[in-house]
């Protein structure tokens, strides 16, 4: 399965033409800067006790493995960004964690308990995690209010759902005001805030987070990162993204992993990672 968030054909970065490397240079020059990164450094970023880690994680599908031991250790309302060149696994690492891969070796646990086998709708309704899905995952033909209510399908109670769904609406009035629209007149930007909104029913500790801010424009990518810095801030979520933009990525996350080939190269700060010279050179532009 190809990486579905690392399909920028021409190059990465945002500079201008003469600072925009090919996709098959910044592979390489990405892989001769790698290094591996002890599990200590990859501990000693999370805030408190790590609430979600990677323990040596070896995944792919079928028969191609595509995280060759992967660490990664986040804690209760931290977010963290990965980014990384053209089919380094990033997407992999949140496929993984969700349970669309093929592990092979490794765990992944949330706090103390190992959920590396779970279901993906186990780990959405025992283990708090949900996933937002990089494409367009909205039923267009469904009601706003009937999209919302699908994120509680793994409710027993359907009046818990539609008390979730009562204070998404209560929270988010461009979404109340077309609540009874059909999903498919929304703009890019309202269907990503659906998105968000929906998988918040299940009231999760860990928002996935696959590409935020594709195919939006820079007002509405303002408005999902506004949202998705309030979900850590005041609801104490925990965000793990992929993001092709990867200054903004790094300056909205805590922490920032770098992978390479399957691999994290390196780890740091968010804020560290945008100074760091040889990131921001094969990532950021210049």
């Amino acid at each position: 399965m190809a990486e579905n968030g690392d399909n920028l054909a021409g190059g990465y970065g945002q500079g201008g033409v003469d600072t925009v490397l090919s996709v098959g240079d910044v592979a390489r020059e990405a892989e001769a800067m790698a290094r591996a990164v002890p599990r200590e450094e990859i501990l000693s970023l999370v805030a408190g006790e790590p609430l979600l880690t990677l323990d040596g994680l070896h995944a792919g599908y079928g028969a191609m493995e595509i995280l060759h031991g992967i660490d990664l250790a986040v804690g209760k309302g931290q977010s963290l960004c990965l980014v990384g060149p053209n089919g380094a696994g990033k997407s992999t690492v949140l496929h993984s964690i969700f349970g669309f891969t093929k592990i092979t070796a490794g765990r992944v646990n949330a706090g103390a308990r190992d959920i590396t086998r779970l279901t993906p709708s186990e780990k959405l309704k025992d283990a708090g995690i949900a996933y937002i899905l990089q494409d367009n995952s909205v039923f267009p033909d469904m009601t706003v209010e009937e999209n919302l209510l699908m994120g509680g399908y793994l409710l027993a109670d359907r009046a818990k759902a539609q008390a979730a769904a009562e204070r998404v609406f209560s929270h988010y009035d461009r979404l109340a005001k077309r609540r009874n629209e059909r999903a498919g007149v929304l703009s890019g930007g309202e269907r990503r805030l659906l998105e968000i909104s929906r998988a918040l029913i299940m009231d999760p500790q860990v928002l996935l987070v696959d590409e935020p801010s594709i195919g939006l424009e820079p007002r509405m990518i303002d408005m999902v990162f506004e949202i998705l810095g309030e979900l850590q801030r005041t609801q104490g979520k925990t965000i793990i993204m992929v993001e092709q933009n990867a200054r903004r990525g790094l300056d909205f996350s805590d922490i920032g992993y770098v992978l390479v080939a399957g691999r994290v190269a390196l780890a740091g700060e968010g804020a560290q990672l945008l100074e760091n010279p040889d990131v921001g050179r094969l990532f950021l532009g210049g």
